[in-house]
């Protein structure tokens, strides 16, 4: 299965060094990872690195609007049954941050790669993948991302040709539009919560008809396509009909969805679902989400949340009333400066919760909540909410640059 595993040559390895003494710099200098800066100080000295780190690795790509970091995770451990992995599990996941997980992979057999949604074509142009996961495609950074009937067209475009096995999402009609110009697609049925994206046909743009959970446009007839595999409760079952008990220590529908997608992909490398599925019970948080923590001597359960699709998904998991909740809401350039999308999410899942509110667009959320006829407080930092929280284990939810500001305080 894997490919070409010739040395580097002196160039390409002059910039795997280089944009390694970089990240340690930036590690230094307590900017984070490094990663991202490694990545593109390497990508400056071999502009074709990437595609000489990717020769001799099976390469799996992980693209969707929420739930890439987490399956990417999943797949990474299943396939560790079959082999070493090299993952950007950090989740860096733009060329550069690519380049410096690939870096470090020199032994590996599979590389396991979430790739931001933009980025996908150019990925696996430069990567040759043999499998590609395609999630979800939902709203998100509205002032930077283009509209998601657009990114599905882009991916169908970039997909069309590609050798790679496609392991797709069948209840998401812009995934499935946007597979479907591939010749190998293994379709999954991972179900979708939000619809709001996804009500007018990708395909010709009539109304989307949805009875139950099938789909179809009853103008062009593009239609939900028959899934091989299933998400079904809390089993995956598989193409012979055999239903396979998913134990994940990762709370919620979403990440069952992304375990029965991740048993998929793992399949298509040999390893068994009972193998691939066994393996994903170790995996207790990524980079931080749903990471349990004790600081001012209270239980914090830390929960990311960056779109609308995302907080539907998160307020299904989190603990029943009157279990307290603090939101907290940046609009930084990694989550996008536009907070819009407030306005689609429906706050009112959280009535009978105590709930605070802070982060830099504070006031944006409290204006929105206010509306949802939600009471709630306005605190300035963490530490004054979890003061004045009620008696509890208290969850938090963040949008990205939000909960890494809460990572940092803490010190998780």
């Amino acid at each position: 299965m894997a490919g070409n595993t010739e040395p580097l040559s002196p160039r390409a390895k002059l910039a795997v060094t280089a944009g390694k003494a970089a990240a340690a710099v930036s590690r230094a200098a307590g900017r984070g990872s490094g990663s991202v800066i490694g990545g593109r100080v390497a990508l400056k000295l071999d502009p074709d690195l990437l595609a000489r780190l990717a020769r001799h690795l099976d390469v799996i790509l992980v693209s969707a609007t929420n739930g890439k970091t987490t399956t990417t995770r999943l797949i990474a451990e299943a396939l560790r049954a079959s082999g070493p992995v090299v993952s950007n599990a950090l989740g860096a996941n733009m060329p550069a941050g690519i380049t410096s997980a690939l870096a470090g992979g020199s032994d590996a057999k599979y590389g396991v790669i979430e790739v931001d949604e933009k980025y996908l074509a150019g990925v696996a142009r430069d990567t040759t993948p043999k499998a590609i996961a395609l999630l979800n495609l939902s709203r998100d950074q509205l002032d930077r991302a283009a509209e998601t009937r657009m990114l599905a067209e882009h991916w169908r475009e970039g997909l069309a040709g590609s050798k790679a096995l496609i392991i797709a999402n069948a209840d998401d009609p812009l995934i499935v539009w946007a597979a479907s110009s591939s010749a190998n697609v293994v379709w999954v049925a991972a179900g979708q919560e939000w619809k709001d994206d996804a009500w007018s046909c990708p395909s010709c743009g009539g109304v989307m008809q949805r009875p139950g959970e099938d789909w179809f446009c009853a103008e062009c007839g593009f239609r939900r396509p028959t899934p091989s595999w299933a998400l079904s409760g809390d089993h995956v079952l598989d193409p012979h009909g055999s239903a396979w008990p998913i134990k994940l220590q990762l709370p919620g529908r979403a990440n069952r969805a992304n375990a029965t997608t991740s048993a998929a992909v793992a399949a298509a490398f040999g390893v068994p679902p009972q193998v691939a599925l066994e393996r994903m019970f170790s995996v207790q948080a990524v980079a931080g989400r749903y990471d349990v923590v004790t600081f001012m001597e209270r239980e914090l359960r830390l929960l990311l949340a960056k779109n609308p699709a995302g907080w539907l998904e998160t307020f299904s998991l989190i603990d029943p009333p009157p279990t307290p909740v603090i939101m907290s809401v940046n609009a930084r350039g990694a989550d996008g400066t536009d907070t819009s999308w407030l306005w689609d999410v429906d706050y009112t899942r959280l009535a009978g919760h105590p709930i605070f509110v802070l982060g830099d667009r504070k006031l944006d959320l409290a204006v929105r909540l206010e509306v949802a006829g939600l009471d709630f407080q306005v605190c300035e930092s963490l530490d004054e909410a979890v003061r004045t929280a009620p008696p509890g284990r208290i969850e938090v939810i963040a949008n990205y640059t939000a909960f890494q500001d809460l990572r940092r305080r803490v010190g998780n």
